[in-house]
């Protein structure tokens, strides 16, 4: 040490890292975006599509996010998985993404994998059971209230542990429309807010 003269030591915080997985609009992508902006501490890394057309894209363009189109091959393939390991998230986020996640990305990142379910699962849920197919069965079930489940994923749809579940009421004049425009609400509300609470933790 230098007589005289104090050392000051800077560490940088590093942000952790999120990576998306969408293939349609997106509308939860963003209120993930829009919510984590202005973070120094939580980011969007990337967004990751297996739809060419996915309007996600068009979102992530707003928010400076960089995006990349994956085809079935390469997802269930080693080019996923070292995408991953490259990237090394600390938290993978399934919103509105419509293909299963590999067995050997689920193994990697236990615990790690999260998805948003438009129902209060066990109802509704397992393969083909995703946007209006979930709206539309909860109309038909007579059920009156609907939500949803912000659950972990493992190698099973929709069986993973639970972390997080809301619910609304459905009423009879409901239609599955009016049911889904109620879990949107929902999904926008509490999804980024429980990202941050796993981060954070």
């Amino acid at each position: 040490m230098i007589r005289g003269l104090s050392v000051i030591l800077y560490f940088k915080i590093m942000s952790k890292k999120i990576v998306i997985l969408a293939s349609g609009d997106g509308s939860n992508a963003e209120a993930i975006m829009r919510h984590f902006d202005s973070s120094t501490k939580i980011e969007v890394s990337s967004i990751i599509s297996n739809n060419r057309q996915a309007g996600v894209f068009d979102r992530a363009k707003r928010f400076r996010v960089p995006c990349l189109w994956m085809d079935k091959n390469s997802f269930e393939s080693d080019v996923v998985l070292d995408f991953f390991l490259t990237e090394q998230p600390d938290l993978i986020v399934l919103a509105g993404f419509l293909w299963k996640i590999p067995a050997s990305l689920v193994q990697t990142f236990p615990n790690k994998i999260i998805n948003i379910h438009p129902a209060l699962l066990p109802k509704f849920g397992g393969k083909g059971m995703y946007g209006a197919h979930v709206h539309r069965a909860v109309k038909e079930s007579g059920d009156t209230n609907t939500g949803i489940t912000i659950h972990y994923v493992n190698e099973y749809y929709d069986e993973g542990g639970f972390i997080f579940q809301a619910q609304v009421e459905v009423v009879p004049a409901d239609t599955a429309d009016t049911i889904a425009q109620k879990v949107h609400q929902l999904e926008h509300k509490h999804f980024p807010v429980i990202i941050e609470q796993l981060l954070t933790q």
